[in-house]
């Protein structure tokens, strides 16, 4: 079963399919995404979407991760990627995300990280979820939070990017949390 498709208000979060390798490379390729993620690279070359979009139906059928393509209702544009990296020993998955430059700011992140929450909590059956990012990226850290996420704690120097020690802060929440949330609206 290929991984599902999820409908918010303004996006659709689907599975990546290799036809969408040049648009990805298009809208990843920025300094300001590589920089603020672990295991992107500036420049980011259309053959390094193919290859990772090559295995990610074979991750995902294997329960080690599911990943989206954020997309836009609107245009049908891909604007970014979320996805759970699952641990399914423990019930617990690590969401990461990235979201094209020109779509900042204007809370599509915590549109998709809200849905990506629902669908590990109520789909996978996950007992928690957390996310972690750079110190340096207090921006990441708001989405975290509002998706009801708590802090959980700085890891410092934990990341090594680009020849650099970084500081990691994660935040975290529990399904009963979650679904506490849920219920006050």
């Amino acid at each position: 079963m290929p991984s599902p498709t999820i409908t918010t208000e303004r996006l659709i979060l689907r599975p990546f399919t290799p036809e969408d390798a040049p648009e990805l490379a298009r809208a990843i390729n920025a300094p300001e995404i590589a920089a603020n993620t672990l295991n992107i690279s500036y420049p980011y070359e259309e053959q390094m979407a193919v290859d990772w979009i090559t295995g990610l139906e074979e991750r995902y059928l294997g329960g080690v991760n599911v990943n989206f393509a954020l997309t836009l209702r609107s245009t049908g544009e891909i604007g970014g990627s979320i996805g759970l990296v699952i641990n399914q020993r423990h019930q617990h998955a690590e969401m990461g995300y990235w979201l094209a430059v020109p779509l900042w700011g204007q809370g599509y992140m915590t549109e998709a990280a809200c849905a990506c929450l629902e669908f590990g909590f109520t789909t996978l059956g996950l007992h928690r979820i957390y996310a972690g990012h750079y110190a340096r990226n207090p921006a990441s850290g708001r989405v975290m939070q509002k998706m009801g996420m708590t802090y959980e704690g700085t890891f410092r120097h934990h990341l090594l990017k680009d020849g650099v020690f970084e500081d990691n802060v994660v935040y975290g929440i529990l399904r009963e949390d979650w679904e506490r949330q849920k219920s006050l609206g």
